[in-house]
């Protein structure tokens, strides 16, 4: 099929490279230059395990076209996904939806035949609705269908989710339309995955509902693992006996860090705020986003609590600064709650990140990239285990650190708390 991706970023470069792979023609369009000089290099712009050679296998069979030309690609084309950011306004929950509209009003200008006009971004309920009011306004409704079809991309495990999803949901009432996007998702639902049609709005809904509810999943667990902490019961035992309850699941309950991330901070205020619009108040969706925001300073408080309040001049190793491994997205994670506070408590701040350096960090000013775990820890005071990357997963810290009293706080609970004791390190976990 003749497919056209507007935006390169996360959710359209992983959608575009994936129809490609399965043997359509794909052109990703993006209005950065450089990021599409880029790919046209085959550099990734993004951190995203096995998107390169993907990438790069795709492109030389010329199933992958990377361009700035909108027109080309929407006259070649017969279906469009939009999979532009949608960022919260500044100082709102609302979702500012003008990357969405300005692609639609390019898109408006080459429609030569019929086309289906499909939404990837997360949108609020409705926003397909205005979409075609923009188009009809100029082109003859025949001329095209607007569809939502939401993505259920993980970073880190992206490809594998477009690939092998749970289910992939289409909303839409026009049954040519639905019979033409069975067909592209074909090789998908033979794997297994479930295709759910549906209406417009209720597509656009089913995502930030799904995101609000894996959301609460974690700050559940999370407040459940401080009582575990009080009471001397270890969560992980809480969280597998619950898990076991198919109606429930294991999955997301596991006790750690805040929630981050592009998805889950957005889309739960995003959800409020449609709530409002709606006039509904979603008051467990609120208290959601509250007891996250909680968190943040919650296991800041527990560094002090660590270390008796003496943070001047102490060396402090974050392992990790990401909101969870196999990514390089800093958004809304932890770490750039924690170490601003640290620092100015007197800590001395280090980190390492397999994903590099992070310019959200460095602006901070005392604070020291290492890409080398060993010289990362080396002397230590503390080490917070932060994001649960591989590479930390295995550590002797005593051979590492090298220094006597040094601490551990794994935020993650990666190691034995035993056998720490058992070595005699100073380690404290997550709901222990």
């Amino acid at each position: 099929m003749k497919i056209c991706v507007i935006g390169t970023g996360y959710v359209g470069l992983v959608t575009g490279v994936c129809f490609a792979d399965f043997g359509n023609v794909v052109y990703c369009v993006d209005k950065d230059n450089e990021k599409i000089n880029m790919l046209n290099r085959g550099t990734i712009p993004i951190f995203e395990p096995g998107l390169e050679e993907m990438v790069q296998n795709n492109y030389k069979a010329k199933r992958l076209i990377f361009s700035t030309d909108i027109k080309a690609a929407v006259t070649y084309s017969d279906i469009i996904f939009i999979c532009v950011g949608t960022p919260s306004f500044k100082n709102s929950s609302s979702v500012n939806l003008k990357y969405v509209f300005k692609a639609v009003k390019d898109i408006r200008k080459y429609i030569n035949k019929f086309k289906m006009i499909i939404t990837k971004s997360t949108v609020p309920i409705t926003t397909g609705d205005k979409i075609e009011k923009i188009i009809s306004s100029k082109i003859k409704r025949k001329s095209f269908e607007i569809v939502s079809n939401p993505e259920f991309l993980r970073e880190g495990d992206a490809i594998r989710d477009f690939k092998y999803p749970d289910r992939i949901v289409i909303g839409t009432e026009n049954t040519k339309v639905i019979k033409v996007l069975a067909n592209l998702y074909d090789p998908i639902v033979k794997k297994g995955a479930v295709f759910f049609t549906t209406s417009r709005k209720a597509a656009e809904l089913i995502k930030y509902v799904s995101n609000a509810l894996l959301a609460t999943k974690i700050s559940y667990i999370n407040e459940i693992a401080s009582l575990c902490e009080k009471a001397c019961i270890d969560i992980e035992d809480i969280a597998i006996g619950t898990g076991l309850d198919k109606r429930i699941g294991s999955r997301f309950l596991r006790a750690g860090p805040a929630y981050g991330g592009s998805c889950f901070p957005k889309d739960t205020k995003a959800l409020v705020a449609t709530g409002k619009k709606f006039k509904v108040n979603l008051s467990i969706v609120k208290s959601v986003i509250k007891s996250n925001d909680n968190r943040r300073s919650l296991l800041t408080k527990r560094i002090y609590e660590i270390m008796s309040n003496k943070l001047k001049n102490k060396i402090i190793t974050f392992l990790g600064v990401t909101f969870k491994p196999n990514t390089d997205d800093m958004r809304m994670s932890s770490s750039l709650s924690m170490i601003p506070r640290l620092l100015k408590k007197g800590a001395i701040i280090r980190y390492c990140d397999p994903s590099g350096k992070k310019s959200e960090i460095d602006k901070y000013g005392k604070v020291n990239f290492y890409s080398n775990v060993d010289k990362a820890c080396l002397k230590s005071d503390l080490i917070v285990i932060h994001t649960e990357w591989n590479e930390f997963k295995l550590l002797e810290f005593k051979k590492i650190v090298k220094k006597n009293n040094f601490k551990i706080f794994d935020m993650r609970n990666l190691y034995s708390n035993k056998l720490m004791k058992k070595n005699k390190i100073n380690y404290y976990c997550i709901g222990k």
